[in-house]
C-alpha cells in the first residue's frame, strides 16, 4: 500500500468539506419542499398557480440577497434594504401617477434613486470609516421615515397595467403548447439544464488541469441527474400553467450576471480577497474605499429593483412595504453557506438560501401558521444555519 501524505489527507478532508456543504444545502432544500408539499399542505405547494406564485412572491429575497452576499462577502452588512424598497416604491407610484412619468421613466428614476442611496450610505462607510452596522441601522430610519413622509395616506395605488405586469405577467406563449404545455418555457428548461451540465463539467476540468479539489465522478453524476431533474420538474409545473413568469427571467438574468462579476472579474475577487484578509488586500493594491464604495451602490441600486418587483406585484406602494426584508435576504445568505466572518459566498447559495425561505413563507402561509410562528421557526432555521457554519469550521480548523 503506498503511503498517503499529509498533502494528500488535507485536500481529501477539503473534498469533504465542499461535498458536504453543497450537497447538505441542496439536500436540506429538497427535504423542505417534500416536507410542505407532502405533510404540510397536502399537496397544495406545487399545485396549480403556486410554483408562479412562489416565484413572484419571493422575487425581492433572491434580488436583495444577490446585493446583501457581496456586502457580506466584504465584511460589512447592510440593515436598510427593506426601508430603501418602500422608500423607492412610493417614488415610483407618485412617479407614474402624480407626476405623469411613462413607466419606462418612473424605473428609470427608481434605479437612479437606488445608485444615490447606495452612494450616500457607501461614503459613509468607505472613506469616513463609520461601520456599516451603523449607516445602514441609521439608514432604516431615515428611509422609512421618507416612505411615511412621500405617502401620506399610507398607500399609492392605480398603477399602470404595463408596470403592474412586471411581477404579475407571463411572457407571450410565441411558440405555442405541446399537450397543453407552453413550448417556450420547455425551451428555456431544456437550455437551462444543458447550461448547468455545460458549466459543471467545464468547473471540474478547470480544476482538473490546475490540480485542485474537486468531487468525484461517483457524486457529480448523481448531483447532476438530481438538479437537472429538479429544474425540469420546475419547467413542467411553469409550462402547465400560464408559462414563464416575467419576474422568473429578470432572476435568471440577475444570477447569471452577478455570478460572472463575483467569479470572473476582478471586481469580485477584491470582494473576496478584503473579506478573507482586508490588511491584505490593501498591502496587495487592492483600492478597499472604493471597492466597499460601490459594493453599497450596487445594493442600493437592486433594493431599486426590488422594490419595483415588490411594488408592481401589490399594485400600490404602501409606506409599510419592505418590513423584515432585510431579515429575509441575510437569512438567505447565511443559509446559503456564506461565513459570518466575510470572505465566503457564492450566488448559487445564496439562491438555495433564497429558495429555503421562499418555500418557508410560501409553505407556512398555505398551512395557515400564524405570522408570528412564522417568524419564529425563519429565525430558528437562520439559527441552526449560522451554527452549523461555525461548528463546520471550528471543527475544520481542529483538523
Amino acid at each position: 500500500m503506498s503511503e498517503v501524505t499529509t498533502t494528500e489527507l488535507a485536500t481529501e478532508r477539503r473534498k469533504f468539506t465542499i461535498n458536504a456543504r453543497d450537497y447538505g444545502l441542496l439536500g436540506a432544500l429538497l427535504v423542505i419542499v417534500a416536507l410542505f408539499q407532502f405533510w404540510f399542505t397536502n399537496g397544495r405547494l406545487l399545485s396549480g398557480g403556486n410554483p408562479n406564485f412562489l416565484i413572484s412572491q419571493n422575487a425581492y429575497v433572491v434580488i436583495l440577497a444577490i446585493g446583501m452576499v457581496m456586502v457580506i462577502i466584504a465584511g460589512h452588512i447592510d440593515l436598510s434594504v427593506g426601508s430603501v424598497v418602500a422608500m423607492i416604491g412610493a417614488v415610483v407610484a407618485l412617479a407614474m401617477n402624480k407626476w405623469d412619468y411613462p413607466v419606462w421613466a418612473a424605473i428609470a428614476v427608481a434605479l437612479l434613486l437606488g445608485a444615490v442611496v447606495g452612494a450616500w450610505q457607501g461614503f459613509w462607510v468607505a472613506f469616513v470609516r463609520v461601520p456599516a452596522f451603523i449607516v445602514t441601522l441609521a439608514g432604516m430610519l431615515i428611509f422609512r421615515g421618507l416612505a411615511i413622509v412621500f405617502l401620506t395616506g399610507g398607500t399609492e395605488g392605480g398603477l399602470p397595467r404595463g408596470f403592474n405586469n412586471i411581477a404579475n405577467g407571463w411572457m407571450p406563449g410565441w411558440l405555442g403548447k405541446v399537450n397543453d404545455l407552453d413550448t417556450l418555457t420547455l425551451v428555456f428548461g431544456a437550455l437551462a439544464v444543458v447550461a448547468y451540465v455545460f458549466s459543471q463539467l467545464r468547473t471540474r476540468a478547470k480544476l482538473a488541469a490546475r490540480n485542485l479539489p474537486r468531487e468525484s465522478f461517483a457524486l457529480f453524476i448523481p448531483k447532476a441527474v438530481l438538479v437537472s431533474a429538479v429544474i425540469l420538474y420546475v419547467t413542467y409545473l411553469l409550462a402547465n400553467y400560464r408559462g414563464t413568469p416575467y419576474v422568473l427571467f429578470l432572476l435568471a438574468v440577475l444570477v447569471l450576471a452577478y455570478t460572472f462579476v463575483l467569479n470572473r472579474t476582478v471586481f469580485g475577487r477584491h470582494i473576496y480577497a478584503m473579506g478573507g484578509n482586508r490588511f491584505a488586500a490593501v498591502m496587495s493594491g487592492v483600492k478597499t474605499k472604493w471597492v466597499d464604495f460601490f459594493i453599497f451602490v450596487n445594493i442600493g441600486v437592486l433594493a431599486a429593483v426590488a422594490a419595483i418587483v415588490t411594488t408592481a406585484r401589490a399594485g400600490a406602494a404602501v409606506s409599510s412595504a419592505g418590513n423584515f426584508y432585510e431579515l429575509d435576504a441575510i437569512a438567505s445568505v447565511f443559509i446559503g453557506g456564506a461565513a459570518v466572518q466575510g470572505g465566503v459566498g457564492k450566488i448559487s447559495g445564496v439562491v438555495i438560501g433564497a429558495l429555503v425561505m421562499g418555500v418557508l413563507n410560501q409553505g407556512l402561509s398555505i398551512a395557515g401558521v400564524d405570522s408570528a410562528w412564522q417568524q419564529v421557526i425563519k429565525g430558528l432555521v437562520l439559527l441552526a444555519a449560522v451554527a452549523f457554519d461555525v461548528m463546520n469550521r471550528r471543527r475544520a480548523g481542529a483538523a
